[in-house]
């Protein structure tokens, strides 16, 4: 059984703001009683909106591990009170993934290492290379937050990878799965290996993925509820009649009669 049986934003608030983004005016009595749950739209429909005032609702820790205090966590406060969610269960629990996350993270790590290294830059010819090491990463909590969480330094791996190792070392048990957007961080045949990753998973534990995506790669999973967000509505549908699926069809069949035009 899903964790998440229907989701509401009951307010009759239409502006400014968050309320004003479809994804919020339109979330209205959304069945999401599958294990997979889709929702897609262009750019500015609110589908981040969502999903981050879903994940706000149920205090699911994110990668970083600084909770929801950032600024970009502002609209998910305002709707906090408006938003109903009808679950099973008494204390939430997965993981929220957000691409863009991802690279601040692995950005930050860099950034922190890189100030370390020179604040340590005077010890050397001092101190042995391996206690200078030893000594910048007791001092870096952020390398010790991902070996510990991630099992090895992501700098290692490509983007895309260091993605999938995140998926895969996060996704491991029973819990609530909130994905926005994650085909930005890895190739088309590492979206295959994605819903495999999620497929077995689902073979195994009572887990619950919602995904917000524009691969029609992704959104292809059958037996998923897929909604599509636009101006006007949000409305459930199947994978052939959505925009993405049809744009990227034609363009496969006939790419000239796109290119000519640019």
């Amino acid at each position: 059984m899903p964790y998440i049986n229907s989701l509401s934003f009951n307010t009759t608030k239409t502006h400014p703001f968050p309320y004003d983004v479809p994804a919020i005016k339109y979330g209205k009595d959304i069945d999401l009683s599958n294990e997979i749950n889709f929702f897609i739209g262009d750019n500015g429909t609110g589908k981040s909106t969502l999903f981050e005032s879903i994940a706000f609702r149920l205090q699911l820790p994110h990668m970083d591990g600084s909770g929801y205090q950032k600024k970009a966590f502002n609209a998910a406060v305002t709707l906090a009170p408006y938003l109903e969610l009808n679950f099973n269960i008494d204390r939430p629990v997965g993981f929220f993934f957000r691409a863009e996350d991802f690279g601040d993270y692995m950005n930050s790590i860099d950034r922190r290492d890189t100030s370390l290294h020179a604040q340590l830059e005077s010890l050397e010819g001092e101190v042995p290379d391996q206690i200078i090491q030893q000594m910048k990463d007791n001092a870096n909590y952020q390398i010790h937050h991902m070996r510990k969480n991630y099992g090895q330094e992501l700098s290692s791996f490509s983007h895309g990878e260091a993605y999938m190792q995140i998926i895969q070392e996060k996704i491991v048990k029973r819990g609530n799965y909130i994905l926005d957007e994650p085909e930005a961080a890895i190739s088309h045949a590492t979206q295959l290996a994605l819903i495999y990753h999620i497929k077995e998973h689902l073979l195994v534990h009572q887990s619950q993925f919602i995904i917000a995506t524009h691969s029609p790669i992704l959104m292809a999973i059958p037996n998923t509820n897929l909604y599509e967000i636009t101006e006007s509505g949000m409305k459930k549908t199947n994978v052939e009649d959505t925009a993405h699926f049809m744009i990227t069809k034609n363009f496969l069949n006939n790419p000239d009669m796109y290119l000519r035009h640019l």
